[in-house]
């Protein structure tokens, strides 16, 4: 699991949550321990006994207007309530005015406080994306992940069997690169891998023999993508005679990543083999089946119902005494 602290919200997303820091923020880092925010409304009218610690609080407009209505004793009373509950950090929404009560108790705790711009339903939708991004689950695996018709495809294999160059050949004929070499997946709340480039590598392809090539440079910003939904692994093997290839497409092999299942197809690779086009309809094959369309079950049913056809005829003609 990624590393969530406040240092890393304040400096990597202060434009895109449009981010104002009110007091200092500890050299030390400050840890966020749950994804989930909360709103301290029942906290700051003294109710605290079920409210969630070390959680994200967010002041919005309801929380400011019942501080408004307090002395400033009252207000300190009610916000040491909320920070009682440990919170990692205080945001304050809607660019609103700031008691000095929490002003002073963020300073005398030594504790960051952060205002935005964006009212409080905006900041905290703007919020738990970051949060989910920051919380979900990584890792990176060796391959090329190309969009191939909309389909994510992780192309795996040994070291320079070709996974670069089959991923050079889509993209001239038309699809996107998404990442070569390394492959930074990420699993989303909802069981989705979601992959994408390597800052260091972005975009980039090694092709054996040429060297490292910028793809977006060569054929276009059409030729690219951020990130992809992983849909489907394509592993290239090394042909051999005494392995049982998958011929009738009836059985669906399965490869775990980050505890996810997704469809795997293994193709044995040989000189002259039109593995490109061999993909593209892999990933047509696979759209088929996502709208309920298998060729493979179909074929099978079509060859069963004639075999039933035919056994019902020669049963008849076998027993016809003319």
């Amino acid at each position: 699991m990624a590393r969530v602290t406040v240092q890393n919200l304040y400096e990597e997303h202060r434009e895109q949550l449009l981010l104002e820091l009110l007091t200092t923020i500890p050299e030390e880092a400050t840890q966020v321990e749950a994804r989930d925010i909360h709103r301290p409304g029942m906290a700051l009218m003294g109710f605290s006994r079920s409210s969630p610690t070390h959680r994200i609080q967010v002041f919005g407009e309801p929380e400011m207007a019942y501080l408004a209505e307090l002395s400033a004793d009252e207000q300190r009373s009610a916000l040491q309530q909320v920070l009682d509950l440990s919170p990692p950090v205080v945001f304050i929404a809607m660019d609103q005015r700031v008691p000095a009560p929490l002003v002073e108790l963020a300073r005398e705790r030594n504790f960051p406080l952060i205002r935005s711009a964006l009212p409080a339903v905006d900041f905290i939708s703007e919020l738990n994306h970051v949060l989910e991004r920051g919380f979900s689950p990584t890792t990176d695996l060796h391959g090329t992940l190309v969009d191939v018709y909309g389909v994510g495809m992780l192309f795996t294999g040994r070291s320079g069997i070709g996974k670069s160059e089959c991923a050079l050949d889509l993209i001239e004929r038309g699809h996107r690169l998404v990442a070569d070499d390394i492959v930074e997946i990420r699993r989303t709340t909802e069981d989705v891998l979601i992959g994408r480039y390597r800052e260091v590598l972005r975009h980039h392809l090694e092709i054996r023999g040429v060297g490292v090539i910028d793809v977006q440079a060569i054929f276009g910003i059409r030729s690219i993508r951020m990130q992809k939904r992983i849909e489907l692994e394509v592993q290239l093997q090394d042909w051999d005679d005494k392995v049982d290839y998958e011929r009738t497409g009836l059985g669906t092999r399965y490869t775990e990543v980050l505890g996810v299942n997704i469809p795997k197809v293994i193709v044995p690779l040989f000189p002259g083999k039109n593995i490109t086009v061999i993909c593209e309809t892999i990933a047509l094959n696979f759209m088929l089946k996502i709208y309920g369309y298998d060729a493979a079950h179909v074929l099978n049913e079509r060859i069963l119902e004639t075999m039933k056809t035919s056994n019902r005829l020669r049963s008849y003609l076998e027993q016809d005494p003319e």
